[in-house]
């Protein structure tokens, strides 16, 4: 794999800000379902993404982090909270208000397969978003449609073909072909390779930064691969339970580490140097996980957490800027 390049440019900015973003599901419950209650998926997230950069989003299975990305993409309406592009807030517009700024928002889906429709050939799959905002006509269309191709390394002969004729990297290449088809400017790319061999990742991420430098692409980078994850992205953020517990510059994030919880996940990281795999101390996590639905008044890691005190069990933390440009949620730091 390449090393993550430094020239490409990153400006100061800012494309995107999230603020004390929430969304959460209603859940009914007893006879005749009257009785509601709310799953917490996402519980006051907030950062801001700089155009041109990427921000990486980490942290366990239903952590929240792909319900975050599709609440700023607008696939769901936030419970609240704002969403602010380019300083206008998109997170209380009607569907027909967000239109036009979805043009410059795309994602890439985590299943390369499921996303793609399997009645339709990939010229139809990356010309249908051209057409819905009538970019191209004609040959025009179909000469995008080739170039499109070209660009994430397939060729003109793959156009007529179908999803279930191609490789899970080959298909997320369309995926990610249909996301560049109407000039985005920032792109959820949501664990776009978790589904795919170790030797394709490496492809796909080495591409995805490609783009980036000659496009000018920003991205909002959804991972369970900490070491991906490090070797894409600019600043990381850690979710636990809907929330951020730790955000900062990825080497400070992974050089200094402060929240119990991304040292445990750090710990979990396979090394590939055996004299330091044999002395590695991997932290293993006990307690359980609390309901998202009845989330407990203080820290929500405290369950699991090793140097949980009484306050952490009764007074949530503030998630604050503990030293310039690195913030974390814990009253211990």
């Amino acid at each position: 794999m390449k090393h993550r390049r430094e020239g490409f440019a990153v400006s100061e900015e800012v494309l995107l800000e999230v603020k004390d973003l929430k969304m959460y599901f209603e859940n009914r419950k007893g006879l005749l379902g009257k009785q509601i209650e709310y799953v917490k998926a996402v519980d006051g997230v907030s950062f801001t993404i700089n155009r041109g950069e990427t921000i990486g989003l980490v942290g366990e299975s239903g952590c929240g982090k792909s319900t975050t990305g599709y609440s700023i993409m607008r696939l769901y309406k936030p419970t609240s909270g704002q969403i602010l592009y380019k300083g206008v807030d998109i997170a209380s517009m009607s569907p027909k208000e967000v239109w036009p700024y979805r043009k410059n928002m795309q994602m890439i889906f985590q299943d390369p397969y499921a996303s793609l429709n399997p009645r339709m050939t990939v010229a139809d799959i990356i010309g249908e978003p051209i057409d819905i905002y009538h970019l191209y006509e004609g040959k025009a269309r179909q000469e995008r449609i080739f170039e499109l191709l070209a660009t994430v390394g397939l060729g003109k002969d793959h156009a007529s073909r179908y999803p279930h004729e191609f490789s899970g990297g080959q298909r997320q290449r369309v995926g990610i072909a249909r996301a560049l088809a109407v000039n985005p400017e920032f792109i959820v790319c949501d664990e776009p390779i978790s589904a795919l061999d170790v030797s394709i990742q490496a492809q796909v991420v080495n591409m995805l930064e490609d783009l980036q430098a000659s496009l000018g692409l920003t991205y909002l980078f959804i991972a369970h691969d900490l070491s991906m994850v490090r070797h894409i992205s600019k600043k990381v953020g850690v979710m636990y339970l809907g929330s951020l517990v730790e955000f900062a510059e990825t080497e400070e994030l992974y050089t200094h580490t402060l929240h119990p919880y991304t040292k445990a996940l750090l710990s979990a990281v396979p090394e590939l140097d055996p004299a330091i795999s044999k002395t590695k101390k991997v932290q293993m996590l006990t307690g359980e996980i609390p309901s998202p639905i009845n989330t407990p008044p203080g820290c929500k890691f405290a369950t699991r957490c090793p140097h949980a005190t009484p306050r952490c069990k009764e007074e949530r933390p503030e998630f604050k800027e503990v030293c310039p440009g690195h913030y974390a949620a814990c009253h211990l730091v």
